[in-house]
């Protein structure tokens, strides 16, 4: 069996990804990334035998890894065949899964603790979605929020659902409500939320995935019903836009959310997230509101645009398979190649400032699943 320099400590990593996290001011600190990023590879190349297996098919390992973006990144469609956590089944606190329909396999996120997580989660919340919203107090500032999902005590298994109460937790108001219970939506209390906010005259913000504000305005559309948010009013929207029966373009969907609530496109941010990851990424229109709309995510994440033949760079601003490193996936995999096609958004001088999600690359999970799972799977049996 071929022995590697022996990897740090879990607890160490976590300790220098939670004091990242900590920091007020977001440093894009490279360096940083790098060092952090392989000593992780090394943790979870020991303690995860499946990642493992597949590095090792793939002629990489901790002791020939000289920079981050050689790290094997894992296809999504590996975590609904194989388990794949750093840490004992028995100290699982929580699963997360992504959607499926009755009988799919439904990928699964294993941990063992939520607090690089949740540590991940209200950060970039902060810097992305709110970046007006500060205070000097040791109170923090609260606003009044519409929550088209279930809570996550109703929906456990739902890292989005989980998003959001801790987002609720930090800064919800008492006039936050959760607005769709049992799978469905609950119209009655999205309306009387709405008059008691337009009454008080202060912002609020709506959540939930695209196809939940499809079914809102649908049916605000039947009523004859239009709202005039006050300002600094917001909607956060995440999901795919494609549902059982159809399409919407997520620029309609936004016109539509403009035309009916009165919230400006500025204010109508898109979500990237996906159940593998444990950081997210949001439109920069608040942020940046003169610049090209792209999506944008915290310094403890990199993206990168590969071909998914070669699984190499493809040049600035073309177009290619999206690859995410995330360095608050501790006890999971780091490295993760989606199933989505992207591109970077590059500055006058070529340098990417962002990227943005052109649509699924066809059967792209389906390759990358099968692939991958035979090469963790298929050599459990063989010497390392």
């Amino acid at each position: 069996m071929q022995t590697h320099s022996a990897p740090p400590s879990r607890q160490s990593l976590d300790r220098q990804v939670l004091d990242w996290m900590a920091e007020p001011l977001w440093r894009f600190d490279e360096e940083r990334f790098d060092s952090l990023a392989r000593r992780l590879f090394a943790f979870q190349f020991e303690h995860c035998p499946a990642y493992g297996r597949f590095c090792e098919g793939r002629g990489f390992n901790p002791d020939n890894v000289s920079h981050w973006t050689q790290i094997p990144p894992v296809p999504t469609g590996a975590f609904k065949e194989v388990e794949l956590r750093c840490f004992p089944a028995n100290r699982t606190v929580r699963t997360f899964r992504t959607s499926g329909t009755s009988g799919q396999k439904r990928g699964a996120l294993p941990l063992d603790t939520l607090d690089v997580y949740e540590a991940s989660l209200i950060p970039t919340l902060e810097h992305l979605l709110f970046p007006d919203f500060k205070t000097d107090s040791i109170e923090p500032w609260r606003l009044p929020m519409c929550i088209l999902a279930p809570t996550g005590h109703e929906n456990p298994d739902s890292s989005l659902s989980h998003m959001f109460d801790q987002l609720v937790q930090a800064h919800g108001s008492m006039e936050t409500r959760y607005v769709v219970h049992q799978g469905a939506l609950d119209l009655e209390t999205v309306q009387q939320t709405q008059d008691r906010i337009r009454a008080s005259g202060d912002p609020w913000v709506l959540l939930g995935t695209a196809f939940s504000f499809v079914h809102l305005l649908e049916d605000m559309t039947r009523q004859g019903e239009s709202w005039n948010c006050p300002p600094g009013s917001r909607v956060m929207e995440t999901g795919g836009f494609k549902g059982q029966a159809r399409e919407i373009p997520r620029a309609e969907l936004h016109g539509w959310i403009s035309e009916q609530m009165g919230i400006p496109s500025s204010r109508i941010i898109n979500q990237y997230g996906m159940t593998e990851l444990g950081s997210q990424f949001y439109d920069s229109t608040l942020v940046d509101p003169d610049g090209p709309r792209r999506k944008l995510g915290p310094p403890w994440v990199r993206v990168r645009i590969l071909d998914p033949a070669s699984l190499r760079e493809v040049p600035p601003g073309d177009v290619g398979m999206v690859v995410i490193h995330d360095l608050a996936n501790t006890g999971s995999i780091a490295a993760i190649e989606t199933a989505d096609l992207g591109r970077h958004i590059l500055d006058p001088q070529g340098r990417p400032i962002g990227f943005e999600i052109l649509g699924r690359e066809p059967d792209a999970e389906q390759r990358g699943c099968s692939i991958a799972a035979d090469e963790m799977l298929g050599r459990q049996n063989r010497p390392r």
